[in-house]
């Protein structure tokens, strides 16, 4: 294992780290959310400002968690604390750990669900004797007080056992594997999608854009949120994910590979999807049910549709699985330094304890369904707190802090920019335009302007 002066873990390659990177960004966002946020907004159109919203902001933002956590070689709370001593800036770290233990901790109940069709596929498939069909089976499924929590448990422990084994033989690992295989895969199934009809109706409806959708402000402000969410910026993976890579590696390349192979991915996952939905006659806006009830139904009507939930399931699992790896990363991290803990015991007790957070989490699905926060109920709840108000402050304070609270000669130097146009151009966005946006995202999200 390579290490520096002060015992860090370090990646074993270049591509490994960004392959985990990958990994982090490539998730159920790129595939259960996007999907349907695509769906949602008008197709095209979200798709073009998403394009810009990556290219943008999104890579800038990217830029900057690398900048830190590489130049810092800590876990994001010391990271902060590192560069910036003494200074506010450290609540950024904070949040980064918090967010970390709220999305993990309803992630994982979604990702047991993914787990769970996975299973049933390799068994043989959703069976639908009901008259309610998928929605039945998906309802009785999610509404059940023990089968949810099970397969939460069965996919932590997952997660748990990547990161227990380290940076290098666990994380590295896991994603040198998960990220080629995953790549293939959706190739395949969105090879075989296009077969099906609605290839026609699906490319019109990914790349022919209704130019009337961009006067809609909420179709920009879905692009960035979802910019935000498909990147895992603001919640400190990618400070963490920098932070055990050699300061001799160029960082902007590898920003752009890691934001350019997570679009493809997004795009690939698009059109996997929404032929068949088309080729089916569903609406492309069916929003979350579309992975676990509309997809099960169209994969019991087409040839070979056992083969492809199976591999859809296992793709879902798995792209989670990269995800929710760098999630407890991010806290696994700062509790080894914090409390000097070993590794294997800072993942056993931190991933235990996330699990317990999720498990209202999967309850409020049945049994605590009718507990709600603002009309929410607590898995709706803690998914607008962690997307709506700690990422984006999170990385609100990411941008100000390279932008205004970093030495700019510093950060110029941290980032492989130096004195150059495009590096200033970078200063540029994350002082001004990338706060901004966040900002105004923050504000609509939490009710302060209304659309």
């Amino acid at each position: 294992m390579n290490q520096n002066q002060n015992s860090r873990e370090q990646w074993g390659s270049r591509l490994g780290f960004i392959l985990a990177s990958m990994g982090s960004a490539v998730g159920l966002g790129n595939i259960w959310r996007f999907s349907y946020v695509t769906g949602d907004n008008g197709g095209a159109a979200f798709l073009l400002i998403y394009l810009l919203c990556i290219i943008a902001i999104g890579i800038p933002v990217l830029m900057a968690e690398f900048t830190i956590g590489r130049r810092a070689q800590s876990d994001v709370v010391g990271s902060f604390s590192s560069v910036a001593p003494g200074k506010p800036w450290v609540i950024a770290g904070f949040l980064g750990v918090a967010s970390a233990f709220i999305i993990l901790s309803f992630y994982g109940v979604i990702a047991g669900w993914t787990v769970k069709y996975f299973t049933s596929y390799l068994t043989g498939g959703i069976s639908t004797d009901g008259d309610g069909g998928t929605y039945e089976v998906f309802v009785n499924f999610i509404s059940s007080p023990i089968q949810p929590i099970l397969w939460q448990f069965l996919f932590m422990a997952l997660t748990i056992g990547v990161v227990f084994n380290g940076v290098k033989k666990g994380i590295e690992t896991t994603n040198k594997i998960l990220m080629p295989l995953l790549a293939i895969l959706v190739i395949i199934l969105a090879g075989y999608s296009l077969t099906l009809g609605g290839a026609g109706e699906a490319m019109a409806f990914l790349f022919s854009p209704d130019w009337s959708a961009l006067k809609d402000p909420n179709v920009y402000l879905a692009a960035l949120g979802q910019a935000f969410f498909s990147l895992s910026l603001g919640m400190g993976a990618l400070i963490t994910y920098g932070s055990y890579l050699s300061k001799k590696e160029k960082l902007p390349s590898a920003a752009v590979s890691v934001a350019g192979l997570d679009t493809v991915f997004a795009l690939l996952a698009g059109l996997m999807i929404f032929p068949a939905v088309f080729a089916f006659g569903i609406a492309p806006d069916s929003g979350p049910g579309l992975v676990f009830i509309t997809l099960p139904e169209i994969f019991n009507e087409m040839a070979l549709g056992t083969l492809f939930g199976l591999l859809f399931f296992f793709l879902l699992a798995a792209a989670a699985l990269s995800s929710a790896v760098s999630l407890l990363e991010v806290a696994v991290a700062y509790f080894m330094r914090r409390f000097n803990w070993s590794r294997q015991k800072a993942a056993i007790i931190v991933g235990g304890i996330i699990f317990f957070i999720g498990v209202p989490s999967s309850l409020s699905q049945g049994v605590w369904a009718d507990i709600t926060f603002f009309g929410n109920d607590i898995l709706d709840s803690m998914d607008f707190i962690a997307s709506n108000i700690f990422l984006p402050l999170g990385g609100l304070m990411i941008a100000l802090f390279i932008g205004w609270g970093w030495k700019k000669s510093e950060a110029l130097e941290a980032s492989n920019f130096g004195d150059s146009p495009i590096g200033h151009a970078w200063i540029f966005v994350l002082r001004f335009i990338a706060p901004i946006a966040i900002f105004v995202i923050f504000l609509t999200a939490v009710g302060v302007i209304k659309i």
